[in-house]
């Protein structure tokens, strides 16, 4: 059992998270992360479901892509603009996700990773919108801080960051 300024501590990489609490962290529904996730819009990357009654799970990066994907929905962006979109930053490896911004037109969907790009993009004279993923990624974290995770080694289930949650803590001992 860690203590908590270890598991604060702990990276991303090691912590996934069920469907459930990714729906919850991303504001979307379980149908929306069922559907996203049988047509590869957004698959989990930490394991997906292997049949009836096993558990997607879903990693770090992937909630706040999920989150990226709502957010580009209720403005109005195509689900086809969405995806070209999700496909750009799986081919870039999800890198810097955090300091990069979104912009769309509405039509497409721009990567602007300075701030010489989105303004370059605004003298296009169309109206645009921008997703700052950096404060996504912080409202991801901060709903997750509140949520349930798995680490991925040994599947021992905490609140957030403190897997000395009394309640995890029975669920571990009952397995």
């Amino acid at each position: 059992m860690q203590d908590s300024a270890e598991a604060a501590s702990e990276p991303h990489e090691n912590v996934g998270y069920r469907g459930p609490t990714a729906c919850a962290a991303a504001g979307i529904t379980y149908r929306q992360l069922d559907y996203w996730a049988r047509t590869g819009l957004v698959e989990p990357s930490v394991r997906s479901a292997q049949g009836s009654g096993t558990q997607r799970l879903y990693s770090f990066r992937d909630v706040v892509v999920l989150k990226i994907v709502k957010r580009f929905l209720d403005t109005g962006v195509s689900l086809q603009n969405i995806r070209s979109a999700v496909q750009h930053l799986r081919e870039r490896g999800f890198s810097d996700l955090e300091r990069m911004t979104l912009m769309s037109d509405g039509a497409t969907v721009y990567e602007c990773t300075s701030p010489d790009e989105v303004h370059a993009l605004l003298q296009g004279g169309q109206g645009v919108f921008g997703i700052a993923v950096g404060v996504v990624w912080r409202d991801v974290e901060s709903a997750l801080s509140q949520l349930h995770g798995e680490r991925v080694d040994t599947g021992e289930t905490f609140v957030g960051h403190n897997p000395s949650d009394e309640l995890a803590r029975r669920r571990n001992r009952a397995v």
